[in-house]
């Protein structure tokens, strides 16, 4: 397997503001999330750069400014807790010596603070197992998985799980042996609305 590079463009709105209200710093380090995504993305076995390079931005927000990304972009005026804009169709026709020189963008991922710890709580696990789940799952979005449908939403779980654990992590959300029975009741419910 080829070393993979990637580059995460943290913009930290939420706890930027929390830390100016001395509340609290973000659990998770700029070079925890690049580590993180680096992790990811060898474990994706991915192939789309021929440099093995890769970059993508992360907003940490609040349920205010979520909800206003997800009015504008998806016509749903309600918070949510993390959105992703993938980039790879746009990035498809790029010339070959651009390729070769510039880490492939994947896109943004936004993810609301406010709404991953509320579901850290009622999942009964820390915040920052919260936020790698939500963004492992925007990730996955990002390089095109999605869930329409309840098996594609398993499927979905089962590799967002995959990817928890190549970082030492693992979610109450879904276990290989045993997975959820009342698939809607074990979820986020943003999750089951139309990503």
């Amino acid at each position: 397997m080829t070393a993979i590079q990637v580059e995460v463009i943290v913009q930290d709105y939420f706890f930027a503001q929390a830390e100016a209200e001395a509340e609290r710093d973000s659990p998770i380090a700029l070079a925890t999330w690049e580590d993180w995504f680096g992790r990811w993305l060898t474990a994706l076995d991915l192939d789309l750069s021929p440099i093995h390079a890769y970059e993508l931005s992360l907003r940490l927000t609040d349920d205010a400014e979520i909800q206003s990304f997800n009015a504008q972009y998806r016509q749903k005026d309600q918070p949510t807790d993390v959105l992703a804009f993938a980039a790879l169709e746009s990035a498809t026709g790029l010339p070959e010596a651009v390729q070769l020189e510039l880490p492939l963008y994947l896109g943004d991922i936004v993810i609301s603070v406010e709404t991953a710890a509320a579901q850290a709580k009622q999942q009964e696990h820390s915040l920052t197992t919260e936020l790698a789940w939500l963004a492992a799952h925007a990730l996955l979005h990002l390089l095109g998985w999605d869930h329409p449908d309840a098996e594609s939403l398993l499927e979905m779980l089962r590799q967002q799980e995959a990817l928890l654990q190549t970082i030492g992590l693992s979610s109450s959300y879904y276990q290989d042996d045993d997975p959820p029975r009342d698939l809607p009741e074990a979820l986020p419910k943003t999750l089951l609305i139309e990503s």
